[in-house]
């Protein structure tokens, strides 16, 4: 009895395969033709007999019907029998047998022999190449005749790259575009600088296509008429639009690095999701668009986390740019790591305040710290504490977390084809900022900074820069906006403001600024009643925001609150000690003057020193 979860009997019970089967035996067996075409008679009108009770059977026992060929566990083996010989001889018969009236018959000897030569082909290419799967065998089967033509020049691709196997798994995974693509793809695989860029490197993801090529829309095959998922699966590299890669891990000065990075003319092309392949195609996508192409810019792929699946095909596609990795003291980073804050609508929100809502201190408080206890981020959470137990959840190697700050040693080894540039944060502080932007300029063919700029010398992100903008409505007449002047935010002040700061005595910081369009203003000083009670109104709230600041930087922790946590938490030193003297592997080696600068890191080093001396 037929099992219908075999994909291997329910192939042999084709009646291409038994009528296949029947002419073999009889070759063996010996007889005349007259009885080999009863035979032949026998098994196509017992199949027909078989099927039509099959389609009885399911019309009224529908839970009957045999599942889909792909879904059996043995389908992979299953299409290797349709290139045996009984299946193909089956298939000449039955194409014979459908164009009898044309004469077909007259060619059925010669269509014979030809079969046979072709099962010695299959045979060769099944027997010599054992992983073929079963999406090359369709592929395979569907360009038959192509794939018959051009043997010899297949196999010789396959010889010569045979002990390379990232191209073979590349080859048999897109078998079909490689045949409807051969020549173009043959060129490539043959070429020298397929030889030089991937197969002597042995790099573990070959493109399919040569890069240089896809880069010239003038060429048939371009990246504007290939879909990012197919690209991805092919290995071709990203578009070669963009100067370079930023890897910048939160909590380690991305947000300000950002921003000035936009300063100079570069916009940082973020690479988010965790699906397979959902970051590379919404970079690609991106860069072929006109958004992208019809625009003055420069631009940067950034890497904010190293949280993806098959992340590091990903960073191999990205061409050979140089590599700008941001570091920073890892003890310094888990201080802020615990202390990040969002307002609590949300990071990026512009809070709005009716001007009859005179309760400044509830108004103002609206920080909460999102990163818990146990170490995740939650930006839903009502935490109005940073919490220092989060550092005993981080030191668990496993913890996600990690992918997003401290992981980078994967990284660098994934990038090791491409120029690494290391810079720690404290050289975009201050008044550093500016020198490293003008090195980095040069090194990654970007617009040099303008001295000018102040945006260069500030701290742009803090608790005021996490409260504000904020929107507060006087009337349906007349809003006014309270926002920095500088901030990761970016926040653009509204065409046709005017700033009116000046009119405000309680700014307490140099990075505030009070605006509104000028209309409203206009509508606002001609009535000098209304005018006076919205000064009132913004001094008061000016105020009650500089309190707040000041409690929530009071509630900060410090550095020296993180390493008396490690000094009574000796286990936990431990484990986090483990952690980083994994991740500072290649730091450690190619930029030992940096590492050695981190004053807060050397402190953790020789306590874990002592802790192990007294222990």
């Amino acid at each position: 009895m037929l099992n219908p979860n075999s994909a291997i009997e329910r192939v042999k019970n084709h009646l291409a395969y038994k009528l296949g089967q029947t002419v073999i035996e009889h070759r063996h067996n010996g007889g005349g033709y007259i009885a080999l075409f009863k035979k032949l008679y026998k098994i196509k009108k017992q199949h027909k007999k078989e099927q039509k009770i099959y389609q009885q059977t399911i019309q009224v026992f529908p839970q009957l019907k045999y599942p889909s060929l792909e879904t059996c566990p043995d389908y992979n083996e299953a299409l290797r029998y349709k290139f045996h010989l009984s299946y193909i001889l089956g298939e000449v018969l039955i194409k014979a047998y459908q164009n009898w009236y044309k004469g077909a018959g007259f060619k059925l000897k010669n269509n014979i022999k030809k079969a046979n030569k072709e099962f010695q082909i299959f045979r060769e290419i099944l027997k010599e190449f054992k992983e073929l799967n079963g999406k090359t065998l369709m592929a395979i089967k569907d360009n038959k005749q192509l794939f018959l033509k051009e043997f010899p020049r297949i196999k010789n691709i396959l010889k010569t790259h045979q002990n390379y196997q990232p191209i073979m798994n590349n080859i048999f995974h897109n078998f079909n575009y490689f045949m409807q693509n051969f020549d173009l793809i043959e060129e490539w695989l043959l070429s020298d600088d397929f030889k030089e860029k991937y197969k002597k490197e042995n790099h573990p993801y070959p493109s399919l296509l040569d890069p240089k090529k896809l880069n010239d829309e003038n060429e048939k095959i371009n990246y504007h008429n290939i879909p990012a998922e197919l690209a991805w699966e092919m290995n071709l590299p990203l578009p070669d639009r963009y100067e370079f890669v930023g890897f910048f891990l939160h909590t380690n000065g991305e947000k300000a690095m950002e921003r000035f990075l936009k300063e100079v003319g570069v916009v940082l092309i973020g690479a988010f999701g965790y699906e397979d392949g959902k970051r590379y195609i919404s970079i690609f996508n991106f860069l072929i668009s006109e958004a992208c192409i019809c625009n003055d810019l420069k631009f940067a792929i950034g890497i904010l986390d190293v949280n993806c699946q098959k992340y590091d095909k990903f960073c191999f596609l990205l061409q050979n740019k140089p590599v700008l990795i941001l570091l920073r003291d890892p003890i310094d980073s888990l201080k802020s790591f615990i202390n990040v804050r969002h307002q609590k609508n949300g990071f990026n929100e512009i809070f709005k305040i009716d001007i009859n809502n005179t309760d400044f201190d509830k108004i103002n408080d609206r920080i909460v710290y999102v990163h818990e206890s146990n170490g995740c981020f939650n930006p839903d959470t009502n935490q109005k504490f940073p919490s220092l137990e989060s550092i005993k959840a981080l030191s668990d190697a496993n913890h996600w977390m990690l992918m997003y700050n401290i992981r980078r040693n994967k990284t660098i080894e994934f990038f090791r084809f491409n120029k690494i540039i290391y810079i720690d944060m404290m050289d975009i502080v201050g008044d550093k900022t500016l020198f490293t932007l003008e090195k980095l300029s040069k090194i990654l063919n970007f617009s040099a900074p303008d001295k000018n700029n102040k945006i260069f010398y500030q701290q742009l992100y803090s608790p005021l820069t996490i409260l504000l903008p904020c929107i507060i409505k006087v009337n349906n007449k007349v809003k006014i906006f309270v926002a920095n002047r500088f901030s990761v935010k970016n926040i653009q002040i509204i065409e046709n403001c005017i700033d009116i700061t000046d009119k405000f005595k309680e700014i307490f910081h140099e990075n505030l600024i009070i605006f509104c369009p000028k209309d409203h203003f206009d509508s606002l000083i001609n009535n000098q009643t209304l005018y006076n009670i919205v000064l009132e109104y913004i001094n008061k709230f000016l105020i009650s925001l500089k309190k707040r600041i000041n409690v929530e930087k009071n509630k900060e922790v410090k550095v020296g609150d993180v390493l008396d946590y490690f000094k009574k938490n000796i286990s936990v030193a431990k484990s986090y000690k483990d952690i980083l003297d994994e991740e500072l592997v290649y730091i450690k080696q190619h930029r030992p003057d940096i590492v050695a600068s981190w004053k807060y890191y050397q402190e953790f080093e020789k306590m874990c020193e002592e802790l192990d001396e007294n222990n």
